[in-house]
């Protein structure tokens, strides 16, 4: 994961994670309406998980 999309991970959640599916974006986009703590945090996750299996 690079810096752009760790930045992105923080200020739009649910924009860094449009390339992982809708369900993804949905979620991220739950989370952060909820809070925008726990929105950042899945982002920074699945974009982390994305970036391990590479």
């Amino acid at each position: 994961m690079g810096c752009g999309r760790a930045l992105l991970c923080v200020l739009f959640p649910p924009l860094a994670v449009i390339d992982r599916g809708c369900g993804t974006v949905v979620i991220v986009l739950a989370l952060t309406i909820a809070g925008w703590v726990p929105g950042a945090i899945a982002a920074l996750l699945l974009n982390s998980m994305e970036a391990n299996k590479r």
